[in-house]
């Protein structure tokens, strides 16, 4: 689905991402873990198109996909979160995910007058969609609720809701655990595993929580100081003295449980 390769992201002297090659195949659950600062959240910026690689090429399917910007990888069905949710705080969440649709027929000014029924039947569909999405979320209850009065795992739930919302092929997940209580936590491991088995969603997932990689992911890929330094199941990568050494010679999963 995706392949990197030699990516290179500077900032001045500071190499974010230092010649970073890897393959998420598609239909996998592909974890990306690593020391903090390594260049995972810098990766993906560069991959969903945030931010203009110095050099390198990033493909998908086949197709070169090298700087586009996010809206056009949205519509090829590339889309990704952030660690810090990006609701519309003022509006519901059946509202927020009602608008993610590109190219509504309401956005255009002479629908809004004259085609009035075209648009009123969109907005229908839209709003069952949405339920749907709740549904299968299991936040239904929440619909009505201002999306900036929700906890904040509630809205990485309204974040991977909106990628159900249109054709989403592979999806980028940023740190979707930060700050999620357990609870929650399982609900959202559990939406993953269910969109990728029944709707054949294609994941790359940023995380700390070893257990929440270990019960999703397979590969895993370890980045450290921008490079990819490891790839494999999550015994193999833990088991690995190069990833160890990464972490600071603590070992892998004492390390991986502080940031947690």
């Amino acid at each position: 689905m995706i392949a990197v390769h030699d990516l290179h992201r500077h900032f001045g002297a500071f190499r974010a991402v230092d010649g970073a090659s890897l393959e998420i195949a598609t239909g996998s659950i592909t974890g990306l873990i690593g020391p903090n600062g390594a260049g995972k959240t810098t990766l993906f910026n560069v991959i969903a198109g945030r931010l203009l690689p110095t050099s390198g090429t990033v493909t998908m399917d086949g197709e070169d996909i090298t700087g586009l910007p996010p809206h056009v990888l949205f519509g090829k069905g590339l889309l990704r979160t952030f660690q810090i949710a990006h609701e519309f705080s003022s509006m519901t969440v059946r509202e927020n995910l009602m608008m993610v649709p590109g190219s509504q027929a309401g956005e255009s000014l002479w629908n809004a007058w004259f085609r009035r029924g075209a648009v009123a039947t969109e907005e229908r569909a839209l709003r069952e969609k949405a339920d749907e999405v709740l549904e299968f979320l299991t936040i239904s209850h929440l619909a009505e609720q201002k999306a900036g009065n929700i906890s904040g795992g509630q809205k990485k739930l309204l974040e991977l809701g909106r990628t159900m919302m249109v054709d989403a092929k592979v999806v980028f997940l940023d740190e979707v655990g930060a700050g999620v209580n357990r609870t929650l936590l399982n609900t959202i491991a559990d939406a993953i595993q269910r969109l990728n088995r029944e709707r054949g969603y294609t994941f790359c997932v940023i995380e700390h929580d070893m257990d929440f990689i270990a019960r999703l992911c397979d590969p895993v890929i370890v980045m450290a100081e921008g490079k990819v330094l490891a790839k494999g199941t999550v015994t193999e990568v833990k088991n690995d003295e190069r990833v160890i050494e990464a972490y600071l010679g603590t070992g892998l999963k004492n390390k991986v449980v502080a940031h947690g």
